[in-house]
């Protein structure tokens, strides 16, 4: 036996190969994987010769290829590398840390058994009467329980005969039941649970507003395997009654991935009149199925499906729009949303798109665009041998129905029918691109063919052609400034002015067919003699902050000259002037704005030489969750409104909110005056946070709302209420 050492930490390296490898097995060993070796720190170190073990004591730290074991006391065999580690066990390992009094431990499997431990996975935290470290990635705990709670008794906690967990991955529970405080609420067969998801399981959040009444909205997040998990709600609105509903995420292997959501409800409205013997129960449904897969590196599909069934809107009209009612920033998003497959293939120097869209929702306004099918080949612009002329080719040929008519707005007479044409529409463009002294100039020409299967009244023609002939041109001058000062707090490393002038002139002349004579589909068909040069003016101002390079003014001007087009018709003008700005004075402030001067109408117009539109917003973040914006949105002879955002964290504990809208415009639509406000108090409970919101909205009314929300899993499922979409500083929403 060696004698031990004390005092100083002595520091024992142990190869396993070091007693087990004899000169027969040399050639094997060079071709097996050179073994780590297990370090041992310790107050007091002694090494068995008999039984090839290594005996610690007093602040023992083991470190082994990413695990770190500290205790008061090891014995670790050298061969087997098996250890048992007693009194104040920690074991970290990766994301995961399991601590307990005494704990078997293999070095080389990462295997081990632990008993009466605690344990962190974040965001979890939990006790268990036994823990079994599975593999590096992977420990199971047995009668116990876990939380996001870091306290000794936790504000809330799941109690689970099996914990399965996967540390940063995921975790899986059998046979749960969920306790607030000390008292048991609810019993969960299991749960499953992604650590990289926001989303909290349960949730439920109650109000009260004007148009719902008393509500409570509710979802349940289920697994049934990793790649397919779902939400199941039920909520409950007293002004409309009970819905219902759910949806599903799916992932596949070979087919990509989607989601398939479902919500219906049996509305009974009783705040219609009760004058008329119209219904107040409704059946309004709404699937929505969206996929996207890739079919192999150059060829993927993407799929949308909707289907919105309301009876309200067939009897009351289009003053009731579910999509509006229940999912209302879905419905600022795109309140009829399309129908349609893609398909999409890429090939080396091209690419080629097939393009279905069909209307699944009569109610659907006039003017909906059917394509049965669409398909479009694309070949950007590629260089013709060594010639430096370019080549580009945009080609589209489809089957078209434009739906004039629907269940809202019925064709009044024959003269509005839904119209039908098959049509190709293919171009040809060639430039040479090149270098002018300090100008880079790209003259283009173009041909343009589209041809019809029929006319406006029915008869078959030639194909209608357009001509197209331009150049752009571009330049850039920049000079340094050799400016160094922190005067006034701006920090300034250095300046860089750079201009960017650039002038595009395109000019197509009469299409050979009139757009009168063709079938109105879209864009293609109103093509009309065009002679335009665009004018564009970007001026930058540049330094150095952190060695990283920061725009400090960015300022973008660009207007149309329109050269006249034909004799009788109005001579040559300037279009408006677009005017954008971007200031970054200070880290902490951001300067955003855009306006529009009006050149374009009539010199007798009271809009000529006047600003149209002029949009500000002063963006301040003075640190997390202390921020602050104020900004404004003004149309000449229309709306004309302020708006003021705060958030503010007050102390650790609370923070508050305020967001508020201002109109003061001359627009008699818009009533002038407070249009929105709202204010939201945060509490911050420990694991938890608690939100109370009040909105005030002029035409519809009050609305409370309370959210918990765990903050390990801040994000919500659903909206907040139906009706409030925060624009941000200096956007205008609609009254």
């Amino acid at each position: 036996m060696i004698k031990p050492r004390r005092k100083t930490t002595i520091l024992v390296i142990i190869f396993l190969c070091l007693f087990s490898v004899d000169l027969r097995c040399g050639r094997l060993f060079a071709q097996q994987e050179k073994q780590e070796p297990i370090i041992v720190n310790g107050d007091t170190v002694e090494y068995l010769t008999e039984g090839k073990e290594v005996v610690a004591t007093g602040n023992v730290s083991v470190i082994y290829k990413g695990s770190k074991l500290t205790c008061n006391k090891l014995t670790v065999n050298t061969q087997t590398k098996e250890g048992l580690a007693e009194g104040d066990v920690r074991l970290e390992d990766g994301q995961a840390v399991v601590e307990g009094d005494r704990i078997k431990y293999n070095f080389q499997t990462k295997q081990g058994m632990i008993m009466d431990s605690e344990f962190r996975s974040n965001p979890y935290f939990g006790k268990a009467e036994q823990v079994e470290k599975v593999s590096d990635g992977q420990f199971i705990a047995r009668r116990g329980y876990m939380t996001t709670c870091n306290f000794d008794d936790p504000h809330y906690r799941l109690r689970s005969n099996f914990m399965n967990i996967f540390p940063d991955d995921k975790v899986q529970t059998r046979q749960n039941s969920l306790y607030i405080g000390k008292i048991p609420v609810m019993y969960v067969p299991q749960y499953n649970h992604s650590m990289k998801d926001p989303l909290m399981h349960v949730q439920f959040m109650p109000g009260k507003s004007k148009d719902w009444g008393i509500f409570g909205l509710s979802a349940w997040r289920y697994n049934i395997t990793d790649d397919i998990k779902g939400r199941i709600f039920l909520d409950y609105r007293s002004k409309k009654g009970f819905a219902e509903g759910f949806g599903t995420n799916y992932s596949t292997v070979d087919f990509g991935k989607g989601d398939f959501k479902f919500y219906y409800t049996q509305e009974r409205d009783h705040s219609l009149s009760e004058d008329d013997d119209l219904p107040r129960e409704f059946q309004r449904y709404f699937i929505r199925w969206r996929h996207k897969g890739d079919i192999d590196d150059r060829t993927n599909l993407t799929a949308e499906y909707y289907e919105i069934n309301d009876s309200k809107m067939g009897i009351y009209g289009d003053e009731y729009n579910f999509m509006k009612d229940y999912f209302f920033r879905e419905y600022e998003k795109d309140s009829q949303p399309p129908t349609y497959l893609l398909f999409h293939h890429a090939f080396d120097y091209s690419s080629m798109d097939f393009f279905l869209q069909k209307r699944t929702n009569r109610w659907y306004n006039r003017g909906y665009l059917e394509r049965l099918p669409e398909v479009r080949y694309t070949l950007p612009s590629f260089e013709l041998g060594r010639s430096y002329l370019y080549l580009e080719n945009n080609s589209i040929i489809g089957n078209y129905n434009k739906k004039n008519t629907s269940t809202l707005t019925p064709a009044e007479n024959e003269e509005t029918p839904d119209t039908h044409v098959n049509r190709l529409d293919t171009s040809n463009k060639l430039s040479y691109p090149m270098k002018v002294s300090f100008i880079r100039l790209t003259p283009f020409v173009m041909n343009r063919e589209t041809f019809y299967s029929r006319r406006a009244y029915g008869s078959t023609f030639a194909p209608r052609t357009v001509f197209y002939a331009g150049s752009d041109a571009s330049t850039k001058f920049f000079r340094i400034f050799n400016v160094k000062t922190n005067a006034l707090g701006l920090n300034l490393n250095g300046l860089r002015h750079i201009i960017t002038p650039t002038i595009s002139h395109s000019f197509n002349h009469e299409p050979s067919v009139q757009s009168s004579e063709l079938r109105q589909i879209d864009a293609v068909d109103t093509i009309t003699r065009n002679n335009t040069s665009t004018l564009t003016l970007t001026n930058k101002l540049q330094t150095k902050r952190n060695n990283t390079s920061v725009d400090i003014v960015d300022l973008n001007l660009s207007t149309d000259y329109s050269f006249k087009p034909k004799s009788g018709e109005r001579g040559s003008s300037l279009s408006d002037l677009l005017i954008e700005l971007q200031l970054l004075p200070y880290s902490w402030l951001t300067v955003v704005a855009d306006a529009t001067y009006d050149h374009s109408g009539p010199r007798n117009d009271p809009l000529y030489n006047h600003f149209s539109t002029a949009n500000y917003s002063f963006n301040f973040n003075f640190g997390k969750e202390r921020t602050f914006a104020f900004g404004q949105r003004y149309l000449l002879k229309g709306g004309n409104e302020l708006t003021f955002d705060l958030a503010w964290r007050l102390n650790p504990k609370w923070k508050v909110g305020v967001y508020e809208r201002f109109n003061r415009g001359h627009d008699p639509a818009l009533k002038r005056g407070l249009r929105e406000q709202e204010y939201t108090l945060t509490r911050d409970l420990h694991c938890w946070t608690w939100d109370v919101t009040y909105n005030v909205r002029r035409g519809h009314g009050e609305t409370i709302w309370f959210v918990f929300r765990l903050k390990a899993f801040p994000e919500l499922e659903f909206e907040f209420n139906q009706g409030y979409h925060e624009p941000k500083p200096g956007s205008q929403s609609n009254p």
